[in-house]
């Protein structure tokens, strides 16, 4: 499958955080969620991807093309829907499309026109009355407008409503319904990544922990609850964290075969949620993940 972007020894230093030797694909016409704490190195590695920032070190290819003479030709084919208003609050949309549209190539007015009505947002109302779901979706039709194949989006469903949420998010789904469109999806709200990712990236303290199929990581990691009397060196080593109270435990495993053999139905074993993993992978041993 043809990648979108393409991360080979990325590296990227700052004085108290660096990227290190990122080596990431984002393949076309997939939904990538990418997911991490604060200060984990998304914000930093979305930048590279929009050439906001160079890197130190490595190489980086978008659409199989480098930034070096080919940044507007590449960024014509980008559509970035941020997290909060980035447009001028006392415009509205007419206005704005006055000023964007002249930018891209393959800007649509027709398209433009389409996604405002199916998006159902005012043409004549100023940006500044627009709920944050409005000013989502706003970004959203003007990044299709122009044509854009590849959609960054900076955590696009915090703030909204439950039911906003999943009307946005069966949204972006349908985008990807022919595979023409690739979705690159930055959020804290795991839950909406198990609903509509193909894949996950997982970066923490600059390093990526796994790049994988929502698929592979569901089936690779696991819940295990159980009394803490059951827990001894041996069995402690298949797990890569856990949680204790005065009595009881809660780990996270990628060898639940192994805590199968060794406990049994002593334990209780369930799928590991997105947060699950991220909770009980800080701090603990790479290796382990």
């Amino acid at each position: 499958m043809e990648n979108i972007v393409e991360f080979k020894n990325v590296s990227k230093y700052f004085k108290d955080f660096s990227l290190k030797d990122i080596n990431l694909q984002i393949m076309k016409g997939l939904v990538t969620g990418f997911v991490g704490a604060n200060g984990a190195g998304k914000s930093t590695t979305m930048k590279l991807i929009m050439n906001l920032l160079q890197a130190d070190k490595g190489e980086i290819k978008v659409f199989g093309k480098q930034y070096v003479n080919n940044e507007r030709d590449i960024k014509e084919r980008i559509g970035f829907v941020y997290d909060s208003n980035v447009f001028y609050e006392n415009l509205n949309l007419k206005d704005i499309r006055k000023i964007i549209a002249p930018a891209y190539k393959n800007w649509s007015d027709k398209q433009f026109y389409d996604y405002i009505k199916l998006f159902e947002l005012p043409l004549n109302k100023a940006i500044k009355t627009f709920s944050k779901g409005m000013q989502m979706k706003t970004s959203l039709a003007l990044a299709l407008s122009h044509d854009a194949e590849f959609i960054i989006m900076d955590e696009p469903t915090a703030g909204l409503d439950p039911v906003f949420r999943r009307e946005l998010l069966d949204i972006l789904k349908e985008l990807t319904n022919d595979a023409t469109r690739t979705l690159f999806f930055s959020t804290h709200i795991t839950s909406d990544l198990e609903r509509i990712a193909d894949r996950i990236i997982f970066i923490q303290d600059g390093n990526i922990l796994f790049h994988e199929s929502i698929k592979d990581v569901q089936e690779r990691y696991k819940l295990v609850k159980g009394n803490t009397n059951l827990l001894h060196q041996k069995i402690e080593k298949s797990f890569i964290n856990i949680d204790r109270s005065s009595n009881e435990f809660q780990a996270l495993t990628n060898n639940a075969e192994e805590v199968r053999k060794s406990l049994g139905d002593q334990v209780v074993i369930e799928e590991a949620t997105l947060e699950d993993i991220m909770f009980y992978t800080k701090g603990a041993r790479q290796q382990y993940v």
